[in-house]
């Protein structure tokens, strides 16, 4: 197993990166993914890919999700079309990209957990691969952050499970190296820059937003007043894609999120009785 971060986190009054462009990544902000994504894919080409004896396949995975995509996901698109143009260049074969499905969606705040509070709940959950589309490939496992390790274990335990032989990279933006640190530094960085639905605002109206799981669970969890005035400055298509990505994730089954996504899929439903006279 290849380990590499592309910055390491020893002291939390000296981050290697900017914390607000951080935070406005893991909220939606697509031309940061797009950024972190090619530095991600500089480093690990400079640093590893270059000098490697890796002839096979590649494949690259972003962390699990199950409908609505993380911010990783997007980071690893972008990992994906700066390798792949390094990769032409060298004669190699493009990547490909998989899924790891996941059984388990909890609405937890993930950054905000201790090391025992993280296994502890993603130890729930079950990762699930295609075993037999990646024999005899290299893979790459992408996450924007290590904070304690519980994703590592979770991928390591499914790799043991299924048997896997393949030689495989975990590969990482930054990653916490000191363990005297809290492991609440994650959520320090997650909400540097973002405190309320106006941040996030800003972030939907740059040309570059994108939806992923923690924007769309923290607009379901604001409160009834700030969500209807979010509301009422948003076009059908942002509704629909919300209500689209919520119920895909099973966010109306979910106490902390249904009063809100019931109000979404009203204001759609009476809106489209106007518009079609039904």
């Amino acid at each position: 197993m290849i380990h590499y971060s592309l910055h390491k986190i020893s002291d939390v009054s000296s981050i290697p990166f900017s914390k607000d462009e951080y935070s406005k990544f893991k909220f939606g902000d697509d031309l940061i993914a797009e950024k972190f994504g090619k530095q991600l894919a500089e480093g690990y080409i400079e640093n590893y890919l270059q000098n490697s004896d890796i002839n096979n396949d590649i494949i690259v995975f972003s962390s699990p999700y199950d409908f609505i995509p993380t911010a990783s996901y997007y980071l690893k698109q972008y990992f994906i079309y700066y390798l792949n143009l390094w990769l032409i260049e060298n004669n190699k074969n493009v990547v490909c990209e998989l899924k790891i499905f996941r059984t388990t969606t909890y609405k937890e705040d993930y950054g905000a957990l201790s090391a025992s509070e993280r296994l502890k709940l993603i130890g729930n959950d079950s990762f699930y691969i295609d075993k037999e589309f990646i024999k005899n490939k290299f893979l790459i496992f992408i996450d924007d952050i290590k904070i304690t390790g519980s994703h590592e274990f979770m991928i390591k335990k499914m790799i043991n499970e299924f048997n896997l032989e393949n030689k495989y990279s975990m590969l990482y933006f930054s990653e916490l190296v000191n363990k005297e640190i809290n492991p609440n530094i994650e959520n320090f960085l997650n909400y540097h820059y973002v405190a309320s639905l106006a941040d996030i605002n800003e972030i939907i109206n740059t040309s570059r937003f994108v939806f992923n799981t923690r924007v769309v669970k923290f607009i379901l969890s604001s409160s009834g007043d700030d969500f209807n005035a979010f509301l009422s400055e948003k076009e059908n298509h942002f509704k629909n894609q919300l209500l689209n990505f919520s119920i895909g994730n099973k966010y109306h089954l979910m106490d902390a999120y249904s009063s809100n996504l019931n109000k979404l899929k009203n204001t759609l439903i009476n809106k489209q009785k106007v518009e079609y006279g039904y």
